[in-house]
């Protein structure tokens, strides 16, 4: 494996999704989708987490937004060892969001959930964070002691640094680095770079190396990676970074043991112990699985 990443190293997954498009996955109708546009069960993800030597992961919410969604998943999360935890979908704007996130505890594998996640990058309103019903929900979040996973685009990260600021006692962690146009190469880099480093200040948001792939456009290599990696460790430090796969959407550019190769290519110098808290430690520390990792084992 590039970068000797599965070399005598646990590894934890913070970012993958499971789907069956039936079940009101509608965005995977969309143009350049067939790729992805079948199921992804807990059988397969075994397979490959077998395949790459991933030992557990976060299975995070798919898009589909329905709360139905979390009782299906926290069901895969108690039946599937390798699921150490679940961040569901919840709408910060309901009314009774507090009442909602207790329903998905009472849930089977309930105890299994350690955040939430709305599709913020869908709203058209870059300051869509700073709304006050949106904050309230934000704090609802925090004090049910979950985590908050930002999919944000580039341009509502700025909204997102005053939401972490607004709201210090939550913990957020932000996917896919905000989706920075990789693909534009130094020109996305330079619009990226000073909002995400304005997010990374706040010292209660930690971030996803994940969907890295996917904004890279086709052809791409590790190297057009690199910049955007070696800017997000600069930022935040290895114990507030996390490796997260993206599997299955990151199929549309790579396959699993190819976005675990890449990542691994991508970074920087690092000493052992900063390599552990990336594929594992973060993600371990700040979503709470230590007590559920090798659920399995005797």
């Amino acid at each position: 494996m590039g970068g000797g990443v599965t070399e005598h190293r646990t590894i934890v997954d913070a970012h993958h999704h499971l789907w069956r498009p039936e079940r009101g996955y509608t965005w995977l109708d969309a143009p350049g989708l067939t790729a992805i546009r079948r199921p992804f069960t807990p059988e397969d993800l075994t397979a490959e987490l077998a395949a790459a030597g991933v030992e557990a992961t976060v299975l995070v919410e798919g898009g589909r937004c329905h709360p139905d969604e979390a009782a299906e998943f926290l069901g895969h999360a108690a039946d599937t060892p390798a699921i150490a935890g679940v961040v569901a979908w919840a709408e910060l704007t309901d009314a009774d969001l507090a009442a909602t996130l207790a329903r998905y505890r009472r849930h089977r594998g309930g105890e299994l959930l350690v955040g939430v996640r709305s599709q913020v990058q869908g709203e058209e309103d870059p300051d869509y964070l700073d709304r006050p019903e949106v904050r309230r929900g934000l704090a609802e979040v925090a004090a049910a002691g979950l985590v908050f996973d930002l999919v944000i685009r580039a341009d509502q990260l700025p909204s997102a640094a005053r939401a972490a600021r607004a709201v210090p006692e939550l913990r957020l962690v932000l996917d896919h680095l905000g989706k920075p146009r990789i693909d534009e190469g130094a020109a996305g880099l330079r619009r990226w770079r000073g909002p995400f480093a304005a997010l990374a200040a706040a010292g209660n948001v930690t971030c996803k190396l994940s969907g890295l792939v996917t904004e890279a456009g086709p052809d791409w290599t590790p190297d057009d990676l690199r910049p955007f990696v070696a800017v997000a460790v600069a930022e935040f430090g290895a114990a507030r970074l996390m490796f997260g796969s993206d599997w299955p959407v990151c199929l549309l550019a790579a396959d699993y043991g190819g976005v675990l190769r890449a990542l691994g290519a991508a970074l920087p110098p690092l000493g052992e112990p900063d390599l552990r808290e990336i594929f594992a430690g973060t993600a371990t520390r700040v979503y709470g699985l230590g007590g559920r990792l090798r659920r399995d084992a005797p």
